[in-house]
């Protein structure tokens, strides 16, 4: 396990308390190959950040998702990173931008699962601000497109991934809904 209670209490102290959420998603076998297969080294965490650059949001495009699908970058912290710097590195990486940490939003216990197998999960969501970058990211296999938009469009990417198939995408969905009543 990567997250510890002290750094998550050290989060909550620089960033305020999050708001606490359950999930039960439901997903296919070949999604709980998918997230398995991001368990490197025990990984049961990811760490989303709500990216503000002025009125907009910062979202990314994954290479399999379906057009005119975006959300909220996200990605795990390695053996012994921290907080701040895992996910500073992963907005560089996906976003190519610089970012600074402005509140802690929520920390979620999800349950996926299927019909004989489960994987515990944990997301901590932030907001930050963007302080630099030019939108160049360099994870080129995990991201295909970086774009801003406009909070209200994301009622438009709740739809497209509820009407997937990916139930990790059903997840996401449902994770927008709880923030944006956050932000």
């Amino acid at each position: 396990m990567f997250v510890t209670d002290r750094m998550i209490d050290e989060m909550a102290d620089l960033y305020g308390e999050p708001k606490f959420t359950k999930f039960e998603t439901q997903i296919s076998e070949k999604d709980y190959q998918i997230i398995h297969s991001s368990q490197k080294n025990g990984r049961n965490h990811d760490v989303t950040l709500y990216i503000f650059k002025d009125d907009k949001l910062i979202v990314i495009a994954k290479p399999f998702y379906p057009p005119g699908l975006f959300r909220a970058p996200s990605g795990g912290l390695n053996p012994g990173e921290g907080f701040i710097d895992g996910a500073k590195r992963e907005a560089l990486e996906e976003t190519g931008c610089e970012i600074e940490f402005e509140k802690f939003l929520l920390q979620t216990e999800v349950n996926f699962h299927t019909t004989n197998q489960s994987i515990k999960w944990r997301s901590f969501v932030f907001r930050a601000k963007y302080i630099s970058g030019d939108f160049e990211f360099t994870d080129k296999r995990e991201i295909r497109e970086v774009r801003l938009v406009k909070l209200e469009e994301f009622e438009q990417f709740s739809k497209i991934m509820r009407e997937s198939d990916i139930g990790g995408l059903h997840y996401r969905a449902s994770l927008h809904d709880v923030i944006k009543g956050l932000l």
